[in-house]
């Protein structure tokens, strides 16, 4: 790409989005900023703690129980209490209990708090994408979607940089400093963010054409949803490799003789790569059939993590970290994209809540798993693993979209999902119209 296209798809990636949206995306980029129990817990257990792998991933595995919980119970609150309270609830919580972990000795102590970090810390997720879907016009969320994960990844770059060479003169530190500019997060939220619930929401299909009346939208609505749930099940997939990031890559390198710095550095290059390549890829793909991307960022995401069993000096793990960060580059707001999709107006809490639970889930499974195989067996066959798990989830997204694009959305639309993502999102604006900025 020429320097003058790139340009051009910079301007083009954040002209024309609301300002509620960049206050959003402001909040996020804070929250960011501070992480440091989720991608630091392991190698603090371990390293710092003494624990065993099977130990510290029973308690990155509580952590992940918490958001299991927390997915469901945030996205009703989302839903009946509005987007803006969820989000100050949350932050405000999480601030409190990372802080209180940092000074937890005793391990069941430290199991229990871990959970509680768990539940805060996921709980505005689902309440912040509903918020992004509520101000952002469908035209333009693949790339609001896209900036926001541009965000996420801008501030994971400096902060697993950072972390990694605080945690190793005081961890105590990282969790601190994590509480600190979390509460920041919620103050942003509570000076700049307006509610953007809608009231009164467009008629989806079912709807009784003379009283106007709307079927109720509860978690068994969600539930029994079935191509939503067949992309929350691959979601899950996904999810399951790229958490061995934060999990199984850390107690890898760990065990093979790295420090924090090592790691840090390593993972850092995941985040740095997002924020060089995100805008220009997106704009590159977003006109692009959605069926292909999520195939092909599947088997990137597997096999980038597979070629970790024959990495040995650091930067032989830094490239295999580009070579899964490209997978993330390309599903995140691809697969963002068609959630919304399904997601009807006056449910996006809910389906928000049973999507982040996908990720939920598996970072409550991935830890046990990448325990329990490098304790038993070594960290190849962890490796080996996910090579399969990338081979499943792109053979998944084959058969779903193409039963989509055989099909109706789940919102009732109608509309195939054939070209891009883009397009799909327009047709189903049709029974889901956001509210204006503010």
């Amino acid at each position: 790409m020429s320097a003058a296209r790139l340009v051009r798809a910079v301007r083009e990636s954040v002209s024309g989005l609301p300002r509620a949206f960049w206050w959003l995306w402001t909040s996020t980029l804070v929250n960011r900023l501070g992480a440091f129990v989720a991608t630091f817990m392991a190698l603090y257990l371990t390293l710092d703690r003494g624990y065993s792998a099977s130990f510290a991933g029973l308690v990155v595995a509580l952590h992940g129980l918490g958001g299991v919980v927390s997915s469901l119970v945030a996205g009703v609150m989302t839903d009946r209490l509005g987007r803006r309270p969820t989000m100050l609830a949350a932050q405000a919580s999480t601030a409190f209990s990372v802080a209180l972990l940092g000074f937890m000795e005793h391990p069941a102590a430290i199991a229990a708090v871990a959970l509680l970090v768990g539940m805060t810390s996921n709980a505005s997720r689902p309440a912040v994408a509903a918020m992004m879907a509520d101000i952002v016009r469908p035209e333009d969320r693949v790339r609001a979607f896209a900036l926001n994960y541009w965000a996420i990844n801008l501030g994971f770059a400096v902060s697993a940089t950072a972390a990694g060479l605080i945690a190793e003169y005081s961890y105590l530190a990282g969790f601190l400093g994590e509480a600190a500019l979390t509460l920041a997060c919620a103050v942003l939220v509570f000076v700049k963010l307006p509610e953007s619930r809608p009231d009164r929401p467009a008629r989806p299909e079912g709807a009784s054409a003379a009283t106007g009346e709307e079927p109720a939208i509860g978690l068994g609505t969600v539930l029994r949803d079935g191509r939503f749930m067949g992309v929350v099940g691959l979601s899950f997939l996904i999810s399951l490799i790229f958490t061995q990031g934060s999990v199984g890559l850390p107690v890898a390198m760990g065990s093979a003789g790295f420090s924090p710095r090592d790691y840090g550095l390593v993972i850092a290059v995941n985040g740095l790569l997002i924020v060089l390549l995100q805008i220009p890829v997106t704009a590159f793909i977003e006109r692009r059939d959605p069926q292909k991307l999520l195939v092909v960022s599947a088997l990137l995401a597997g096999y980038g993590f597979a070629l970790t069993a024959f990495a040995g000096p650091v930067w032989a793990y830094a490239l295999t970290v580009c070579v899964w960060t490209l997978a993330e580059i390309v599903n995140s707001p691809t697969q963002m994209s068609l959630v919304v999709r399904l997601s009807p107006v006056h449910g996006r809490g809910r389906y928000q809540g049973v999507y982040n639970l996908s990720w939920a889930v598996a970072a409550l499974v991935a830890p046990l798993m990448a325990g329990f195989l490098i304790d038993r067996y070594g960290a190849d066959w962890l490796w080996g693993a996910t090579g399969v798990l990338g081979t499943v989830a792109a053979a998944g997204y084959w058969l779903l979209m193409r039963g989509l694009s055989e099909g109706d959305a789940g919102t009732g639309t109608g509309t195939p999902v054939t070209g891009s993502a883009t397009a799909a999102e327009g047709a189903a604006s049709k029974a889901a119209e956001p509210l204006p900025a503010g």
